[in-house]
């Protein structure tokens, strides 16, 4: 689980929501049905017009990375091509044949079944690199839905409040109705911000970040992969690969 987005999230509408009542507004105030309604609804509606719903599907499914972490762990990959190269140079490429389906990432499987096959480094090298050009391509999806949306609420709030605004000068004759008018475009205006800052903005550099991880990971697999290939040491490739682990990983002690 990934804390630091549901702590970022809790702390900032605990923020907004203390800010309110500190200066003595009614938190029931901010509910406004129809201010939700117009917000999200015409940003999800902008959404599934600009991307193919497979791309709204995507992003949705990608959100347990944003909650759930899935941040590839680097080191344990760097132990695992280390034993393959160890058992490769002791027994020959050819005994990783019953290690294929036991890897832990399809990539790596996928490398592996290449090696054992016999495939020439060169073409091996390129068909993996254009499987990390279309793992890459996918990975941008849901990341450029949610930056989408996080440019969409803004304006939406916008023709919210320009829409209560209507309202309001619909019936100035009757000053019961104005007050609910004024509501509506205002809130609208909070709801577009605070959904593109602190729901939908942040998802996408959530999603940015992990996806970077993901990328660096397969990089690293890959390398590993053709080292491994190439007969050397398991000490060296270890070195080598050990330089794509993520600063911010925590060691094993």
């Amino acid at each position: 689980m990934d804390l630091s987005a549901f702590i970022g999230i809790v702390l900032g509408f605990g923020a907004i929501l203390s800010g309110q009542a500190m200066e003595g507004g009614s938190i029931k105030s901010l509910t406004q049905p129809t201010a939700a309604i117009i917000v999200l609804g015409g940003a999800f509606g902008a959404g599934i017009a600009c991307f193919p719903l497979s791309a709204m599907g995507a992003a949705l499914g990608a959100l347990k990375t944003v909650f759930l972490g899935g941040a590839e762990k680097g080191e344990e990959y760097v132990q695992e091509i280390i034993r393959y190269a160890a058992k490769a140079r002791k027994n020959g490429i050819i005994s990783l044949e019953a290690d294929i389906k036991a890897a832990k990432d399809p990539f790596l499987q996928k490398a592996l079944r290449f090696v054992v096959d016999g495939v020439d480094p060169k073409v091996l090298q390129g068909i993996m690199e254009t499987e990390l050009g279309k793992l890459e391509e996918e990975g941008e999806v849901p990341i450029k839905f949610w930056e989408g949306m996080g440019g969409f609420t803004p304006t939406l709030g916008i023709i919210g409040a320009v829409l209560g605004l209507i309202q309001v000068m619909q019936n100035l004759n009757d000053p019961s109705k104005l007050g609910e008018g004024i509501a509506v475009a205002f809130v609208a205006t909070v709801y577009g911000l605070v959904a593109a800052n602190l729901i939908f903005l942040p998802w996408s550099a959530k999603l940015k970040f992990r996806h970077k991880e993901a990328m660096t990971v397969k990089a690293m697999i890959l390398e590993g992969v053709l080292a491994m290939q190439a007969g050397e040491h398991p000490q060296i490739i270890e070195e080598r690969l050990k330089a794509y682990i993520h600063i911010h990983e925590p060691k094993k002690k």
